[in-house]
């Protein structure tokens, strides 16, 4: 491998990444823009700041983990940061004016720390090292996966019944979100587990 192909590799993981986070994010809009109904709005801080931009930096980041070198130390740190860039799905609406008023005092903006925590324990689950916390986060990701679609017609009310078309494909669209996020934020911890020693620490860590 040349000098720099390293970087270029790096940039690119992040691009894609980056585009990747954006489409996945904006099937996260069209999802709760498909429950709100008609009472839904876009909006510039809303939706670009609140819902795209963090799905932006979470595909990035999870696309600079496939380019990292787990060997190294500062690979390392950086793939645990970038297996914590997940929260950030969580983090950053609760940031915009009022949402954290809302949060305390109707639940609203509950589903967004539903899904950055059931994307990190999920990823966690499916790569981790210690074998009891993957046990711990395994239900933990499950009940997300299986609680966000079965909460479509509760929220989305008769329109959004299972029985009917468009109630089952909110719910499929939901359910394959979270899988998919899943999955993706899995790659750090999976990368993490191919450093030198990594077999011989799970084995100490049981």
């Amino acid at each position: 491998m040349s000098a720099t192909s390293g970087p270029v590799r790096l940039r690119t993981g992040i691009a894609v990444g980056a585009v990747a986070g954006i489409a996945w994010s904006a099937a996260l809009r069209a999802y709760m823009s498909a429950i709100a109904g008609s009472e839904s709005t876009v909006s510039w801080l809303g939706t670009f700041v609140g819902i795209l931009l963090p799905g932006m930096l979470v595909g990035a980041a999870l696309g600079a983990s496939t380019c990292l070198d787990p060997a190294m130390h500062r690979g390392r740190v950086a793939l645990r940061w970038c297996a914590a860039s997940v929260l950030l799905l969580a983090v950053v609406p609760m940031l915009l004016p009022n949402q954290l008023v809302a949060l305390l005092t109707s639940g609203l903006g509950g589903g967004a720390i539903a899904i950055g925590v059931g994307g990190l324990a999920g990823g966690y689950a499916l790569a981790g090292r210690r074998v009891w916390l993957r046990v711990v986060c395994a239900p933990v990701a499950a009940l997300i996966i299986v609680g966000i679609p079965a909460s479509v017609p509760t929220v989305g009310g008769d329109a959004l019944s299972p029985t009917t078309p468009r109630g089952v494909w909110v719910m499929l669209l939901a359910g394959s979100l979270m899988i998919v996020l899943i999955a993706a934020a899995a790659i750090p911890f999976r990368r993490l587990n191919e450093a030198p020693g990594a077999a011989e620490s799970r084995l100490t860590r049981r």
